[in-house]
C-alpha cells in the first residue's frame, strides 16, 4: 500500500512529468532518424536529465485557523470558562472584580474588534490559563487556609491576579480605542480634503 502510494506521488510529480517530456522529445528525435542505433540511451539520458533539472516538490502549507476561526474557539472557552465560573464561590469583592474583567473581556470578544494576533494570544491565555488557574488555586488554597489561621487570605491574591488580568485586558481596550481614533480622524482628513 506504501509502495503503490509512493509510486502514484512518483508519477504525479514534477521531476517525473519533466523526465516524460524530455524522453518524449528523445523518442522525436529517435523518429527523425537523429538518434541511430543508440536511441534507447538518449530516450533514458534525455529523461534523466529532465529529471534531474525539474524544480523540487514543494509540500503544501499548512493550514492554521484565521483570526476569525481563532476567535470564534476563543468565544466557545469563554462560554465554557464563564459556566465554570458561575459555579465556584467567591467573596463579593472577588466577584466583583472578576465580573469587571468578564465584561471587558465580553466586550473585546465581540466580533470586528480583536484581529491582531498578539491581542488574542493575550486574551486566549487570559481565558484558557490565567482565569482558571487563578480561581481554581484560589478555591485549592481557600480550603487549606483553614487549617493555618492568620495566614493571608487567600482572596487578596486572587484579587490582585484578576487585576492584572483586567489591566492586560484593558490595554487591549485602549489600542483599539486609539486605532479608531486615528481610523476616525485620517477619515475626516480625507473627507474634508476632497472639497479643496
Amino acid at each position: 500500500m506504501a509502495t503503490s502510494n509512493r509510486l502514484l506521488r512518483y508519477a504525479e510529480s514534477r521531476k517525473n512529468l519533466t523526465g516524460s517530456a524530455a524522453g518524449l522529445a528523445g523518442l522525436a528525435l529517435t523518429l527523425t532518424g537523429a538518434a541511430g542505433s543508440l536511441w534507447p540511451l538518449v530516450v533514458v539520458g534525455l529523461y534523466g536529465a529532465g529529471a534531474l533539472i525539474a524544480p523540487p516538490e514543494r509540500p503544501d502549507t499548512p493550514d492554521f485557523p484565521d483570526a476569525g476561526e481563532q476567535l470564534d474557539a476563543l468565544r466557545a472557552d469563554f462560554t465554557k470558562l464563564r459556566a465554570y465560573l458561575a459555579e465556584v464561590e467567591l467573596p463579593p469583592a472577588t466577584r466583583e472584580r472578576l465580573t469587571e474583567l468578564d465584561t471587558l473581556v465580553e466586550a473585546l470578544l465581540e466580533p470586528g474588534w480583536v484581529s491582531d494576533p498578539e491581542h488574542l494570544h493575550v486574551l486566549a491565555r487570559a481565558v484558557r490559563q490565567d482565569v482558571p488557574e487563578a480561581v481554581d488555586t484560589f478555591v485549592r488554597t481557600r480550603w487549606w487556609s483553614r487549617f493555618t489561621p492568620g495566614a493571608e487570605p487567600p482572596e487578596s491574591h486572587l484579587e490582585r491576579q484578576l487585576a492584572a488580568l483586567h489591566e492586560e485586558a484593558a490595554a487591549i481596550a485602549a489600542a483599539l480605542r486609539e486605532a479608531e481614533a486615528i481610523r476616525q480622524e485620517i477619515h475626516t482628513r480625507y473627507v474634508e480634503g476632497r472639497g479643496n
